[in-house]
């Protein structure tokens, strides 16, 4: 059992917000605390439209500590479901993806409709007067979507999506513009655990400071002019607090609209994709969209709590248990461009967030590493102060800062700490 003790929101953020406590890492009643005031009561990234795009198709996702089912019916609906058995409470589908007429529970043989809807139990005339079907559909989530990007929530009263999303919608667009004049879709991807708190994952999507230290090896495996892109410390981006949460991290500001500067020399990496598009017959202006496209957005945008558009990807945290933490890294491309573009997009995506690629395991030990360290010493702090000095308002009225920043993690642990109190006063 849990220790009724908690400590208070107000002893584990600093006053100004600069500053967290390591028990936000490893303290069991956070953690507990956290699914329930901000896990199941805001909007969580469940899937992308492109993962589901037939009739019948689902896949599994979670919201917290809950396991989903998102699926699509027969009207081409979407649905998110609670991957529960109303019967007994036995799990419906444990694939990752796959596509189903219906959802039949092993252990009893409840079946379900791709809607949720009850429609067979087995040997039913012992339950005559006992149940009815229709009262019985699995626990459906509130759902909406923004730009293909699916968000579900157990709060039936939060706020509309778009307007959770804010500031954000903006810097959506624009990264739903990689598939160079094609809706984006999903190409592939691979999950990974790590024995860590799922905050640690937060904070690094808007941490450039990690960068050119980390990632030594990534940055030595590329040709000069690509090495010279990715030295971006020192120049005009910036990190951005959009509200609710949600930043933005502008790494390459010459790559944040993909559908601008198409007169541009081909880079070195793409002059061969641009060949072999021209060889196919494409024009030359739809070859410099698909090349200027290849290689992904260049900023990282966080969205709180749980996904993150990572320049070329979406990167979708799960929060297992206080020190364990699942990451889906999804690879995209363009739904119906050209082969050689998509082969493109997962070969960059293999080279850094693959499994075997330069920068998924370089990051998955720093955050190991974090956990570790935040079990020794006592009332220590986590500092996210870097550019507080430096921290200016746009004509938005939102705060930024320079590009190695810390404004983001600002950002959402102010709305973690937001939210957490909003819970305590609940209680």
């Amino acid at each position: 059992m849990l220790d009724e003790k908690r400590i208070p929101v107000s002893q584990l953020v600093a006053p100004e917000g600069d500053k967290v406590l390591s028990e936000i890492y490893n303290d069991e009643q956070v953690f507990q605390t956290e699914m329930e005031a901000i896990f199941e009561s805001t909007w969580i990234w469940v899937a992308h439209e492109s993962e589901i795009p037939k009739k019948g198709d689902y896949k599994t996702a979670r919201v917290g500590r809950h396991s989903v089912i998102v699926s699509r019916d027969r009207k081409m609906d979407i649905h998110v479901l609670v991957n529960r058995c109303r019967h007994r409470g036995a799990t419906l589908c444990e694939e990752h993806k796959g596509n189903a007429r219906s959802f039949v529970c092993p252990y009893h043989g409840w079946g379900y409709g791709q809607d949720g809807s009850l429609r067979a139990v087995p040997n039913p005339g012992p339950y005559e007067g006992v149940i009815n079907k229709e009262d019985l559909p699995l626990i459906s989530l509130r759902m909406e979507s923004y730009k293909g990007m699916i968000f579900a929530t157990f709060n039936d009263d939060v706020e509309p999506l778009e307007d959770f999303l804010g500031g954000a919608k903006k810097w959506i667009d624009l990264f739903m513009k990689q598939g160079g004049g094609y809706p984006i879709k999903t190409l592939g991807e691979h999950r990974f655990r790590f024995p860590g708190n799922w905050k640690i994952q937060l904070e690094n999507t808007t941490d450039a400071y990690h960068f050119p230290i980390i990632h030594k090896s990534f940055i030595s495996s590329l040709d000069g002019d690509t090495a010279e892109i990715f030295d971006f410390l020192e120049g005009d981006g910036f990190v951005e607090d959009l509200g609710n949460g949600h930043s933005v991290m502008v790494m390459i500001p010459e790559l944040v609209d993909l559908e601008e500067n198409l007169e541009a020399p081909i880079p070195e990496r793409f002059k061969a994709l641009a060949k072999e598009l021209a060889d196919e017959g494409h024009s030359d202006e739809h070859i410099r969209k698909l090349v200027r496209a290849a290689g992904g957005s260049g900023f990282n945008l966080n969205l709180f709590p749980n996904v993150a558009c990572s320049m070329a990807f979406f990167r979708v945290l799960a929060p297992i248990s206080v020190n364990e933490t699942e990451i889906q890294h999804i690879a995209i491309g363009g739904d119906g461009a050209p082969s050689a573009f998509n082969k493109v997009r997962m070969r960059l995506h293999e080279h850094f967030q693959g499994p075997m690629g330069f920068g998924t395991p370089d990051d998955s030990e720093a955050w190991e590493r974090v956990q570790k360290g935040s079990q020794s010493g006592k009332d220590q702090w986590i500092l996210v102060n870097r550019g507080q000095e430096m921290v200016q308002k746009n004509e938005l009225g939102n705060s930024y800062s320079t590009v190695c920043s810390e404004v983001g993690m600002k950002a959402a642990y102010q709305q973690w700490a937001k939210m957490m109190r909003e819970s305590e006063k609940g209680e």
